[in-house]
């Protein structure tokens, strides 16, 4: 289980009554392959191989330029398919919904190193080309611009690490989106405690003797422990803990279960790549370059992204009017930095920004 996986799972957990019906999502999938791409690192691979899911069709309008494209971004260790969740897609891809799929034409893809695209998994392990924020980005507008022919997109939405994303994409490709959503994350380096717990999930793991520099037999499972037991705090929410497990052998029982579920699906070094890959993260000296439409939404009670940064309100000063942010009140129901996917939270906000884009 990833670290996006984690925390959708964290967020079901004891899903009040007002969570959505379930509904089958029926995405159609295919593969996009870009050839002899060149990392930031000066490293090069023949093909990268991105995976992606699309609902809905495309639309052209009057001078054959597809219109109604959105891109969904996924967080650290997910993939594409975390958006058929039903607290997200139940409230937002149905009729009449802010992203009806009989308007707009959603993909959503699996970042490098990431779900079915290409990963140190896949058999070079640590010979994989250390990707960073700016190659993923890279190689989403191959995708969309290469494989689907998408010239301008209507919205880019990303949620935790497709949050940053949409920062890098605000400024490297400043013209390219109608609006941006980015959903808990932080437009600065990444550094303080954000840094901290991703390089001890990435320490956890090197540490381990049986890791052995990434040529392992077996999953190194000490090392996946520790990186298991720190994704369960990262994103974890108080408020809601406490009020579903009050007890502490209810709280022990639960997230030791937790961990083992999580370490069942985590490969060793797709981990390292994965936490590695935000290294080099920093949009904050040129956020002036972002003209399109912004409405950033963060979560009070997020242990990654804490409400009491002054962050937004610089960002908000620098960026201008085309700008919003909103911190989501904690309370006992939001999942902390997993309330990025209970799309109840900010559905509202979503219509604003494609109403005023």
């Amino acid at each position: 289980m990833s670290f996006a996986a984690a925390v959708i799972a964290l967020a079901l957990q004891g899903a009040p009554i007002s969570a959505p019906p379930q509904q089958q999502w029926t995405p159609a999938e295919a593969d996009f392959i870009a050839r002899d791409f060149e990392f930031r690192s000066s490293e090069r691979l023949d093909e990268v191989r991105i995976h992606y899911q699309t609902l809905g069709r495309p639309h052209r309008d009057r001078r054959g330029q597809i219109d109604n494209a959105v891109l969904l971004l996924h967080g650290t260790g997910g993939s594409g398919r975390q958006f058929l969740a039903p607290q997200f897609a139940n409230e937002l891809f149905g009729p009449g919904q802010p992203l009806d799929v009989e308007r707009y034409y959603i993909v959503m893809p699996d970042n490098v190193g990431h779900g079915r695209s290409s990963k140190p998994s896949d058999g070079l392990h640590m010979r994989f080309p250390r990707y960073d924020y700016d190659d993923m980005v890279a190689l989403q507008h191959r995708l969309l611009t290469e494989g689907l022919h998408v010239r301008r997109a209507r919205l880019i939405l990303g949620t935790s690490m497709g949050c940053m994303h949409a920062f890098v994409w605000g400024e490297s490709h400043p013209d390219f989106a109608r609006a941006l959503m980015p959903l808990a994350c932080e437009p600065i380096e990444i550094a303080g405690l954000n840094r901290m717990w991703r390089q001890l999930i990435i320490d956890g793991i090197q540490s381990d003797p049986a890791w052995n520099g990434g040529e392992y037999s077996a999953q190194p499972a000490q090392g996946l422990r520790t990186a298991a037991s720190i994704l369960q705090i990262a994103g974890a929410a108080p408020l809601y803990f406490q009020e579903q497990w009050p007890t502490r052998d209810a709280a022990t029982a639960e997230i030791r279960g937790r961990v083992e579920r999580a370490i069942a699906g985590l490969d060793a070094n797709d981990v390292i790549y994965q936490f590695e890959s935000s290294r080099n993260y920093n949009p904050w000296p040129n956020l002036e370059r972002v003209t399109a439409p912004v409405t950033w939404i963060n979560s009070a009670d997020d242990f990654i992204n804490p409400r009491n940064f002054a962050y937004p309100q610089e960002v908000l000063a620098r960026m201008g009017a085309n700008a919003r942010f909103r911190l989501v009140e904690e309370t006992s129901v939001t999942r902390g930095h997993g309330t990025h996917t209970w799309a109840v939270n900010w559905r509202q906000d979503l219509v604003d920004l494609l109403a005023r884009s």
